[in-house]
């Protein structure tokens, strides 16, 4: 059903994939307001990652872990730039692959290819639960990392499974970048022009409260998350709330941690209430 979100002005903070999100809630009606929690650059040498491209093409890794969509898009990036892209999908066609969640997998039938596995945790310690099923022993496995994370542990789990561990890191976050909007975000809802908040990742929870500790607005960030409706895509995002003593007031139903069910969920939620940010 369309137009389910008409008048409701929604706050999503992606760093991600934001359009299609936000295109999704604008087929419902939302009036969206998006803040990126990051600036998102290619890697400023570009050297290792030409290196890594080069080692999987030359002799494809046995296993590869992405543990995004949006480091197997700027891997692409290199490939086409240096012209080895037949090649480089072909070694990704006889590697097994592993997907830290949904994201990962819709990056790689992009370009024609399934992971063999997705873990059912989107998260470091999910991946390394689920590599702990499989036999690793003797294998190259490549890692593909992402930026502002410590991986030692997840490196030293696989490693100890008998794996050598071959890593690439294909971007860059600037977080100063997208501060001062963080900052506007907040004050949005503080004073009641959101009607609900969509959190799809646990680092979004982090990053808020980095940025209004550091910009001395944590108060103000705790009242407006007191009158504005938390969505929240699972439990592992619920969960970060509840470290930080708050709660998801929407999640989807049977399971269904996608943005999809998300958005199914906000317009049931929000049905029973007239949007409060068109008043404003």
């Amino acid at each position: 059903m369309a137009d389910r979100l008409t008048g409701y002005r929604i706050l999503i903070l992606e760093t991600r994939e934001e359009a299609q999100f936000s295109r999704l809630l604008t087929e419902q009606g939302a009036d969206v307001l998006q803040c990126p929690m990051f600036t998102i650059h290619d890697a400023p040498d570009p050297a290792p990652i030409e290196a890594w491209i080069g080692r999987f093409v030359e002799n494809p890794f046995d296993d590869l872990v992405l543990m995004t969509g949006e480091g197997l898009r700027r891997l692409m990036k290199v490939v086409r730039r240096i012209g080895v892209e037949k090649d480089f999908i072909s070694a990704l066609g006889k590697t097994r692959k592993f997907a830290r969640g949904p994201k990962p997998g819709r990056a790689l039938r992009e370009i024609g290819l399934e992971p063999q596995q997705i873990t059912e945790k989107p998260t470091s310690e999910g991946v390394a639960e689920m590599l702990s099923r499989v036999d690793l022993a003797g294998h190259r496995l490549g890692l593909q990392l992402y930026p502002d994370k410590d991986h030692s542990a997840l490196i030293s789990a696989i490693t100890a499974q008998g794996a050598k561990v071959d890593t690439v890191l294909p971007y860059a976050y600037d977080a100063q970048a997208a501060d001062a909007n963080i900052v506007t975000a907040i004050e949005e809802m503080a004073q009641g022009r959101i009607d609900a908040v969509a959190l799809t990742n646990l680092g979004q929870v982090r990053r808020l409260f980095e940025v209004a500790r550091a910009r001395a607005c944590e108060a103000r960030l705790r009242e407006g998350l007191a009158h504005t409706p938390i969505a929240s895509v699972g439990p592992v995002v619920s969960d970060e709330l509840k470290a930080h003593g708050l709660r998801a007031d929407i999640s989807p139903a049977n399971d269904a941690y996608f943005m999809r069910p998300l958005i199914t969920a906000m317009a049931e939620a929000l049905a029973n209430s007239p949007p409060r940010a068109a008043a404003r």
